[in-house]
Parts: C-alpha cells; sequence; structure tokens
C-alpha cells in the first residue's frame, strides 16, 4: 500500500515544469507494471473519464461551456483517447503512439485564438485524476509502491508525449494561418495597386478576409530595390508589404497619423525609399506613380534629399515640371545660355554656386557653408554670375525656372559643352 509521501512525491510532478529529458523510448516504465493491470483498469475508464471531465470543466473557464454539445464531445473524445491509450501502453509496452487526435486538438487551439496554457494545464488535471484513481485502487490491483513510481514516471512521459503532439499541431496551425494571411494580404495589394481601380466591395471583403483595416487614406512607398546585403524593413503590422515584387515597394494606411512619419523613418532605415502623397483607397496606385518617380529623380540628382525617406508632398512642384522633361530641357537650352561659352569645369562650378544660393540664400556664408568652401570664393562666383545674367537674377520668375533647370542638370563632361 503505497505511503502518503508516496502520493505526495508522484503527484508533484504533474505541477512541474514538463521535462525534456526522459527517453520515451524507454519500455521498462511500462513494462514493470503487472501485465494484467491494464485489464484491470479498463471497466473503469468510463468514471475516470466522467471525473477528469468535470475537473476541466470546472476549472478551467476557457472549457467551461455546457450548452454546446459538441465542444463537450471533443472533450469526452480527447479525455477517452488519452485513457485508452495510457491503458493500451501499459498492455503493450511496445504498442506504437497514436497522437493524430492530440495534433487536432492542438490545431483546434491555435484556431480558438488560444495559446497553450488551458490545453497544458487540462493535461495535467487529468494526470492528477488519473494518479489518484490509481493510489485508491493500487491495493485492489495488486500494485506495489514501487510499480506506483514506475506508473507515475510513465505518465509523465505520456504528458510529454500528448503536450508535444498537441504543440505540433499547433504550430502548423498557426504557420498555416499566417501563411494564408499573408497570402491574402500580397492578394489585397494587387487589388488596391489594380488599374482600372477594384470595386470598393471587392477591396473590403478582402481586407476582411486578410485582417486588415480599412483606413480613410493611404500612400504609396516606393524602394530601391537591393540584391543583398540590407535588413528587411521593420514595419508596423498594418503596412502592406510588397519587399519582393519586381519593383518593391509598400502601402501604408493613414500616412498622416500620429507618429507614423516617425514610424516609417525607423522602419526603413538603410533604404532608399519615397512615400507618395496621401490619396483615397481608390487612389493608392497613383500615390505610389508618384512615388517611383519621386525616387528615380532622386537617382538622377534631380531631387537631392538627404533624410532616408523621400516626400512627395515636400516635392510636388519639381514633380509636376518633370513630368514634361523636354519641356525642362527646352528651358535649360534659354536659362542655361550665359554658361555655354565656358570650360566644363566652371560651368559646373557657377551652376552649382548659382544654385546653393536659389535654394539657400543670398548670404555668401550660408552658400559656402552648403558647398563647403571658403566665403571669399563663393563672393568671387557670385561676381561671375551677376556679370554673365546682368538683371536676370533679380527677376523670381527667372530664379524659379533657372532652379528647375538647376536641378535637373548634370555636370558637364568634357566634350559635351
Amino acid at each position: 500500500m503505497p505511503t502518503k509521501e508516496h502520493t505526495r512525491v508522484a503527484a508533484a510532478g504533474f505541477n512541474g515544469r514538463r521535462g525534456k529529458s526522459r527517453d520515451f523510448s524507454d519500455q521498462r516504465l511500462w513494462s514493470s507494471t503487472p501485465t494484467d493491470t491494464a485489464r484491470l483498469l479498463r471497466p473503469g475508464l468510463a468514471a475516470v473519464a466522467d471525473q477528469v471531465i468535470d475537473e476541466i470543466t470546472l476549472r478551467i473557464p476557457e472549457y467551461a461551456r455546457p450548452a454546446d454539445s459538441v465542444y463537450i464531445k471533443v472533450i469526452r473524445l480527447a479525455v477517452d483517447e488519452a485513457l485508452r491509450q495510457f491503458v493500451d501502453r501499459i498492455e503493450n509496452p511496445n504498442r506504437p503512439w497514436e497522437l493524430d487526435v492530440f495534433r487536432t486538438i492542438g490545431r483546434g487551439e491555435a484556431n480558438e485564438g488560444r495559446n497553450l496554457e488551458p490545453l497544458q494545464t487540462a493535461l495535467r488535471l487529468g494526470a492528477r485524476v488519473a494518479w489518484r484513481r490509481l493510489t485508491e485502487q493500487s491495493e485492489a490491483l495488486g500494485l506495489t509502491p514501487q510499480h506506483l513510481y514506475d506508473l507515475g514516471e510513465a505518465i509523465f512521459v505520456y504528458l510529454d508525449q500528448l503536450a508535444d503532439a498537441a504543440a505540433e499541431g499547433f504550430d502548423e496551425a498557426r504557420a498555416h494561418a499566417a501563411g494564408e494571411i499573408e497570402r491574402r494580404r500580397h492578394r489585397l495589394m494587387d487589388l488596391l495597386l489594380s488599374q482600372p481601380p477594384a470595386s470598393p466591395d471587392a477591396i473590403a471583403d478582402l481586407a476582411k478576409a486578410a485582417g486588415w483595416r480599412l483606413p480613410k487614406t493611404v500612400a504609396g512607398v516606393a524602394l530601391e530595390d537591393h540584391s543583398g546585403g540590407y535588413r528587411p524593413p521593420s514595419l508596423p503590422p498594418d503596412v502592406l508589404s510588397g519587399i519582393d515584387r519586381p519593383h518593391p515597394c509598400l502601402i501604408v494606411p493613414d500616412p498622416n497619423g500620429p507618429g507614423q512619419a516617425q514610424t516609417l523613418e525607423a522602419g526603413l532605415r538603410g533604404w532608399r525609399a519615397a512615400i507618395g502623397p496621401a490619396v483615397p483607397l481608390s487612389a493608392a496606385a497613383t500615390s505610389l506613380r508618384w512615388a517611383r518617380e519621386a525616387l528615380e529623380l532622386r537617382r538622377r540628382g534631380v531631387l537631392n534629399e538627404e533624410r532616408g525617406l523621400l516626400r512627395c508632398s515636400d516635392n510636388m512642384a519639381t514633380l509636376i515640371v518633370f513630368k514634361d522633361e523636354e519641356l525642362v530641357n527646352a528651358l535649360a537650352e534659354v536659362r542655361l545660355a550665359p554658361l555655354a561659352h565656358l570650360r566644363p569645369s566652371q560651368q559646373d562650378r557657377l551652376a552649382e554656386t548659382l544654385l546653393a544660393w536659389l535654394r539657400h540664400g543670398r548670404g555668401a556664408g550660408e552658400v559656402a557653408a552648403r558647398l563647403h568652401v571658403h566665403p571669399q570664393t563663393v563672393r568671387y562666383r557670385l561676381r561671375q554670375l551677376e556679370e554673365l545674367y546682368g538683371d536676370q537674377l533679380a527677376d523670381p520668375d527667372i530664379r524659379f525656372e533657372l532652379e528647375i533647370v538647376l536641378r535637373a542638370r548634370r555636370p558637364v563632361t568634357p566634350g559635351t559643352s
């Protein structure tokens, strides 16, 4: 007859952390029990199952669904299967594990939106009920204290097997759900960027299926393609990502919302990117097109944004002007004519100085700081420009046109002047 100490030591194990050091293939845990124990235990399994189910539904709120007959049937199926397999294992230690039911239960936990803690608690509760039953009937079953110790260890091994099978199913379901959500988000991005625009109802239905809250406005983000060496952007989950597209891009919901600018700047650190203007959902493709045009102008040096994220809203005039580059080239022929007779290196120096003067103020000191040259050098160049352009530099319209063509201008190489 087992002592209270035997029961206390064995029961304490059920409250501890699941161990991973046990050898699940060690059949001695099972074969040391008298062979007729399984036969003696089977008639009482239904009563034990009732006790286990009562404990689970009483102590675990997630499983207390008295009005849900289907759910109660699932719990009973799991408990009956667990008890049956345990007794079968005692009878035949070489019997293979049959754990598909518990993988299915693990998948069900994931689909219910829970973690595995309620299930692990249920397993421990079931083990304690089974252990109490064994200790209460140990004398009638002919079990010595050593037999009980071995059975207790066998229960620990069995719990590990059940928990591991449930965890496998849980992880499979989570991975499948994550993959399905990702596929839906990719389809949603295709829909948002389609031309002509998709219907609002189609977008709303797919957004709901993808778990994406419909925003009031969106903005397209164009990313410079990287073949490797850059970490992926670290962005909020509501940003739709098309990093793997031939032309990488993002769709950002409510881009002018609180903290969005800072979040995007931080998440895109290390990437060259441009964000289009905030537009309604139906115009997402237009916003992305503007962003791609801005990124191309930045690549060419027309937009010389120092920050990582180039904003179309800060450069709308340039973007509008460069919609017709032939017109810009024609304007450049007129406005840069005073420099045409100079050597290429002289043209470059004076054009650089004039652009800095137009963009950053008319003080020689500020222009010198921008160009990293001595203020006296800037004063000398500005005198040359005044001689070449005369009164034209006092005309605001001409200054505006000069800034446009100088932003578009490439340094002149020998032989191209």
